[in-house]
């Protein structure tokens, strides 16, 4: 099942709570009625009581969604959770913020950002969030301390899956509509926390507020079947795109090891927030099972990838930890992973191990990047089955793309203070005078000192960059262009879309880059307004697909019977039936501005096609250079359809 057949299935699935959560409402409110009409047998009495508990259930639901409008950051800190600085020089923090690097690179996301749960010694994590753009990852300190590499990073990878696969907006929407139906029996616990219960009418009103907290209960017991039946499924798939994504089972199987061996387990000591984000935790945090458990049980999924481990070797785990618990750190010692009383390497230039093959043995490192002008073959069936389904040799290649940024633009790209000029050093052009219009637009709304710094970066920095560093370091710079202030971001916006359509010599790369950050930036500040699952179909966006590869055909050849064959090739890969003659827009990249939304808005199949037309379209002459490759990746990113960093040739 690939990455757009999982965005449906995500879609179907929040249909289905929607579905789950009218039950639960019908049930709580005929439940609420009943006990009424003990006391009060009077349909207009019953029909105000009715209205009453849907405004109830409905204002909770809607409070709760409201206030997670901020996203990960919102969740992760409303669980206790500290954000691990980027230059931080604790091992275990530096260990967890190359993993997450590395992994984000290989998956073509924005860096999300990273919180630690310090005062939780259970193994555990998750990942919060209505998009990429604005997720949030975040792992509790038993993990950090128990964990070694491999485990970790296979933690992080199920995790990232969950971002992947679109379970993170579903978990979040899931968290607002149960706190609805938790509504009835909170009001009631806080009417027996805080009332006086005196009078001739007091028995009365302690009589139903105790059966309403029993009706509450009704709530609760829906909640956890909902969260049980919607979750379970997706923790298998996440753990098997984990061990796709790593192409090792025994980092994740470890983990999970761990959990069932350890005392801590996976166990979350703040039990009333673990309720609530429990489905959301890639190890049970409450304990539940069977009906309740919102996992699949831990020895099923430790024996789905290591299937000679019994209950008898649980238990030596078990009898060893209890003597010596696991180090993490010092397992990775033990492997060779760093030397003895090194720190884990936080900046650029340093390659990380190599994927142990099946028989145990240091793989091969991956091989250099290639060079500007290579050219590949791909088929546009190939590259859509890549979208967001990295594997092992992404993240080999991330690491190779890691090693190869140079260590100052890394250094850059975490810094708060530099990292607006260093993106907009990224859109600026090679030629003289459009680059000159561009920053005549650049000074009057971020300042000559941006102005000056981006163009420094770009002369010494940037202008020999690999085209395959670009999107890379674009992400990377992610989390610290999120920390400037929301005034300033939003005239970093402004300013990058006037940068990007400043002339027509922009080039198509620079207009989708620019056009990019925008989106990611946009996103961030308001996520819960603009992520929706799509539902429109190709033959409702015909002239946007003719738009766009018209315009992919126009900038890829440099004479108009190769642009035509090109864009015919696209259409007719989503749009076969259709004739829609080739019409390249007098206003050339300036035209995509009408089709990114309509586009985006396509169902998640739909995408598919969609991802496979602009393929065709980009490779229509049999070959495909690196430059190009990255034109593709950009496109796919500003329509939420991640391509990892390696592309497959066509066989």
């Amino acid at each position: 099942m690939n990455f757009f057949e999982q965005q449906a299935r995500a879609r179907r699935s929040s249909a289905r709570l929607v579905l789950l959560f009218a039950l639960a409402v019908a049930a709580i409110v005929a439940a609420v009625d009943a006990i009424v009409f003990l006391f009060l047998p009077h349909p207009g009495v019953l029909l105000l009581v009715s209205v009453i508990t849907l405004l109830v259930i409905g204002g909770g639901s809607a409070w709760r969604i409201s206030s997670l409008g901020g996203g990960g950051r919102v969740v992760a800190e409303q669980m206790g959770g500290t954000e691990v600085p980027s230059n931080t020089q604790d091992p275990s923090l530096r260990r967890l913020r190359n993993v997450v690097e590395e992994i984000a690179i290989a998956s073509s996301l924005p860096m999300p950002r990273l919180y630690v749960l310090e005062d939780e010694a259970g193994i555990n994590a998750f990942a919060a969030g209505f998009a990429p753009t604005d997720a949030a990852v975040a792992v509790t300190r038993g993990a950090l301390d128990r964990l070694n590499r491999d485990e970790l990073q296979g933690v992080i990878a199920h995790e990232f899956s969950h971002i992947l696969n679109g379970d993170m907006r579903l978990n979040l929407r899931m968290i607002g509509v149960l706190f609805g139906i938790l509504m009835v029996g909170l009001i009631a616990r806080k009417v027996l926390e805080y009332g006086r219960f005196r009078g001739s009418g007091a028995l009365l009103v302690l009589l139903v507020t105790l059966t309403l907290m029993l009706v509450g209960y009704i709530g609760l017991l829906f909640g956890r079947m909902i969260k049980a039946g919607i979750s379970r499924s997706r923790e298998r798939l996440a753990d098997a795109t984990a061990v796709q994504f790593t192409r090792q089972t025994a980092g994740l199987a470890g983990a999970l090891k761990k959990i069932a061996g350890v005392a801590e387990g996976s166990r979350l000591d703040q039990r009333s927030k673990a309720e609530e984000v429990s489905h959301m935790l890639f190890g049970d945090g409450l304990g539940f099972s069977r009906l309740f458990a919102t996992h699949p049980p831990l020895l099923e999924r430790i024996r789905v990838l290591d299937p000679s481990f019994s209950a008898r070797a649980l238990d030596a785990l078990k009898a060893r930890w209890v003597l010596t618990p696991p180090d993490g750190l010092s397992e990775d010692v033990q492997l060779g992973l760093v030397g003895e009383g090194e720190l884990p390497p936080l900046r650029a230039g340093v390659m990380p191990p190599p994927l142990p093959t099946a028989a145990g043995r240091a793989g091969p490192r991956p091989p250099p990047l290639p060079g500007a002008a290579t050219q590949i073959r791909l088929a546009g069936t190939e590259v859509a089955a890549q979208v967001a389904t990295p594997d092992a040799d992404d993240y080999l290649r991330a690491g190779a793309i890691i090693a190869a940024l140079p260590e100052v633009l890394r250094a850059l790209a975490r810094d708060r203070e530099a990292v607006i000029a260093l993106l907009l050093a990224l859109l600026l052009d090679a030629d003289a005078t459009v680059r000159e219009r561009q920053l005549a637009e650049v000074g009057p709304r971020l300042g000559a000192a941006i102005v000056e710094q981006a163009v420094e970066l770009r002369d010494q920095h940037l202008q020999s960059l690999h085209p395959m560093l670009r999107l890379p370091l674009a992400a990377l710079a992610f989390p610290a262009l999120r920390l400037r202030p929301r005034p300033q971001l939003d005239a970093f916006l402004t300013a990058v879309q006037a940068v990007a359509n400043a002339d027509g010599g922009v080039s198509l790369f620079e207009y989708c880059l620019g056009k990019l950050l925008t989106v990611q930036v946009r996103e961030a500040l308001d996520p819960a307004r603009y992520v929706q699952f799509g539902r429109r179909k190709p033959g409702g966006v015909r002239q946007e697909f003719a738009t766009l590869l018209a315009v992919v055909a126009q900038y890829g050849n440099a004479d108009e019977a190769a642009a035509r064959r090109a864009y015919l090739a696209g259409m007719q890969r989503v749009l076969p039936r259709d004739v829609l003659p080739y019409a390249p827009p007098a206003n050339g990249v300036a035209a995509l501005e009408s089709v990114w939304e309509p586009l985006d808005a396509l169902d998640p199949l739909a995408k598919q096609v969609m991802v496979e037309a602009v393929t065709e379209a980009i490779g229509s002459d049999g070959r495909i250079n690196v430059a190009e490759a990255e034109l593709l990746r950009t496109i796919c990113g500003v329509l939420h359809c991640p391509l990892p960093p390696m592309l497959e040739q066509a066989s």
